[in-house]
């Protein structure tokens, strides 16, 4: 198998899994919790983690709840960029690769939510009492990380980049003045 076809290969699993991971949860949760419903899983962690179901038509933190169509065709022209931008990656941003493909991933599933249901499906309920509280779902997490590990990888490339080059031997004074 050619490298760049493992490449496409690598893209598509990790593409179908966080696909297929997002998609089962969100089937759980509709089937097993009605809207606005609870689940404390950890009692102890219950101040700031809990499964709630929760149904957004909008953005994140429900912003532009009735822009759902949009934010569908933003998905989906998201996906088709990222298919454009894939191979041009260099080889040594495995990372960007790997995270490349959770965003796909995560756009895809909440385009999937938006065509089935009519709202993206959230169920990941954070908070701190009395500053945020936040209900995502794992397409979210999967585009959130991908984004960081992009920035973290172009930063930590452009840093090295931009080191000094060690020479291959150390050269004697003698030798530079000649």
């Amino acid at each position: 198998m050619s490298h760049l076809a493992r490449r496409w290969l690598q893209f598509a699993l990790i593409v179908a899994g966080v696909l297929v991971f997002d998609q089962v949860t969100k089937r759980l949760i509709v089937e097993g919790l009605r809207v606005g419903e609870t689940r404390r899983l950890i009692p102890a962690l219950s101040p700031f983690f809990q499964i709630t179901y929760s149904q957004n038509t909008g953005a994140s933190f429900g912003f532009l709840p009735q822009a759902g169509d949009l934010f569908l065709l933003i998905a989906l022209v998201v996906v088709i960029g990222m298919f454009i931008f894939y191979p041009r990656i260099p080889a040594e941003a495995r990372i960007t690769r790997l995270a490349t493909a959770m965003i796909c991933g995560g756009a895809l599933g909440n385009a999937l939510d938006r065509i089935e249901y009519g709202h993206v499906v959230d169920f990941i309920h954070y908070q701190i009492p009395g500053v945020i509280s936040n209900v995502s779902n794992l397409a979210d997490h999967a585009i959130v990380l991908g984004v960081i590990l992009i920035f973290i990888e172009s930063w930590l490339l452009e840093r090295r980049k931009n080191q000094p080059k060690p020479e291959s031997e150390p050269r004697h004074e003698a030798e530079t003045n000649l």
